[in-house]
């Protein structure tokens, strides 16, 4: 069963469950607004190479501007602003470049910032998902973007629907499908006033199959 409707609140939650997860459609709201923090010293985390994920179809287009944070199991938030990054990062749980601020979550959290091959080379500028994380760096074109939590996936298609997540600690129109995950997670679409009076939000939906490979 598939439903939109409205809710209220939607807590956070900083517990990451990847698995199988079963039930029926929900509306949910969530978000916590991050804190605006400035960047530690660099180091990076020389961890063991990820192999890459199979080739997944990019939402949008090749110059679509990407953001995740994924609340871990381990009590850590990733943000990652690299879609291969993300990708394998889901996929063997490591990142090979990361910039670590200890206690800098909004509830306590340690912030593993995923960098990306070329911005290794100067870790003395921030990296994008620190930009993004910050508040320091806007998004005027296409975006995708998705949250990781609870053993679920949020997506989002617009930057400014992102960041209403952030700043508001909810989504307040969402569309959820149970089981559609790449591994059998719950999915949950975020919508907005306007685009909820349009149903089934079925090019969000076709994006988020593409980038994950699923059929």
């Amino acid at each position: 069963m598939q439903e939109i409707k409205r809710t209220l609140s939607y807590g956070l939650a900083s517990v990451l469950a990847l698995g199988v997860l079963s039930g029926c459609a929900t509306q949910s709201n969530t978000a916590k607004a991050p804190e605006s923090k400035p960047a530690m010293a660099a180091q990076p985390a020389a961890l063991a190479a990820a192999p890459a994920p199979a080739a997944a179809a990019q939402p949008a287009t090749a110059s679509t501007q990407h953001y995740f944070l994924v609340f871990h199991e381990n009590g850590r938030i990733y943000p990652i602003a690299d879609a291969k990054n993300y990708l394998a990062f889901l996929d063997v749980n490591e990142l090979i470049y990361t910039r670590t601020r200890v206690g800098e979550g909004p509830a306590g959290e340690t912030l593993v910032f995923g960098i990306e091959k070329k911005e290794a080379d100067d870790l003395n500028k921030p990296a994008k998902a620190e930009l993004l994380y910050d508040g320091k760096m806007d998004v005027s074109g296409p975006f995708y973007g998705e949250v990781v939590k609870d053993g679920r996936f949020h997506v989002f298609g617009t930057w400014q629907d992102f960041k209403d997540y952030l700043v508001n600690k909810e989504i307040t129109y969402t569309f959820t499908e149970v089981g559609t995950g790449p591994k059998g997670e719950t999915v949950i679409y975020a919508m907005n006033k306007k685009t909820s009076a349009d149903g089934r939000p079925v090019a969000l939906i076709e994006s988020f199959k593409k980038f994950h490979s699923i059929k």
